[in-house]
């Protein structure tokens, strides 16, 4: 993507790096190198009280570079939705379906600090390509959908790839998460898909505790059941093979896939709209 010289600078962003923040927390647990103490110390106590949280996350990362690129690939899509986006870790959507396909179109969309704070990094891709990124909040799915930055990257009336990738974990009941993912596929073309993942303690009630563990230190997120889950495809139609644990979806061939379900702890599903 082409950078302005002439758009105007963004106001200095305040991170609060005194305060644990989620994408900061996933960051540590993937083995990045953007977080703080504050960060590393909610993420341990997650981790003392379940230990596997660090191979929950990369199996949440590999699922969603699994998923982009079989649409890319397979199904011919070249524009693509990230929300939620988090703190950019090569490799990043863009690359990888720009990779298959260079001349995919992508937008980000963060409404965490540290991640407005990096977001020139997923501001490049190749030169066939665009790649973008919002401000802009998941509850607010209108005020994404119809950002300047979108709407100048994206042509809604075609097929785009939502991914609503470990973020509605984060939602509570109070804000319609099912209303948050209605909202989004109705302003999309038909032909579009939804790629969903979200935790869960269906296969590990060690979850839980660590949930307990973020919530001391001031992060919020939710655990829903397979059922639960399953709504947010409510009117899709589900690609197999459905919704399962995260890495048992279309698993890399000749990479050996845990025979416990309990090391994923995430339903990961991908589904068209017709």
């Amino acid at each position: 993507m082409r950078i302005d010289p002439g758009a105007p600078e963004r106001a200095p962003v305040e991170l609060n790096t005194d305060r644990p923040h989620s994408a900061r927390i996933y960051d540590y647990h993937l083995g990045g190198k953007t977080n703080y103490p504050a960060d590393r110390e909610s993420a341990r106590a997650a981790e003392a009280a379940f230990p596997l949280l660090p191979l929950t996350a990369r199996i949440n990362r590999a699922f969603m570079h699994r998923a982009v690129a079989r649409l890319a690939r397979e199904e011919g899509i070249r524009q693509f939705l990230d929300v939620g986006t988090g703190i950019p870790t090569a490799p990043n959507l863009h690359e990888t379906v720009q990779a298959i396909t260079p001349d995919a179109r992508v937008v980000y969309a963060d409404n965490d600090p540290i991640v407005l704070a990096h977001a020139q990094a997923l501001l490049t891709g190749t030169p066939e390509g665009r790649t973008a990124y919002v401000d802009g909040d998941a509850r607010d799915p209108k005020g994404i959908l119809g950002s300047p930055e979108l709407t100048a990257t994206l042509d809604l009336d075609r097929p785009v790839a939502l991914s609503l990738v470990a973020l509605l974990h984060f939602v509570s009941d109070e804000d319609g998460p099912r209303g948050i993912v209605a909202e989004f596929m109705d302003a999309l073309a038909p032909g579009s898909f939804l790629v969903l993942s979200h935790v869960t303690a269906d296969f590990s009630p060690q979850w839980a505790q660590a949930l307990e563990a973020y919530k001391r230190n001031g992060t919020m997120g939710y655990l829903r059941t397979r059922d639960e889950v399953a709504r947010f495809f409510d009117g899709l139609e589900m690609v197999e093979p459905g919704l399962v644990p995260a890495h048992t979806w279309h698993p890399e061939p000749g990479v050996p896939v845990p025979d416990t379900h309990a090391l994923a702890t995430l339903h990961a599903g991908v589904a068209r709209k017709r």
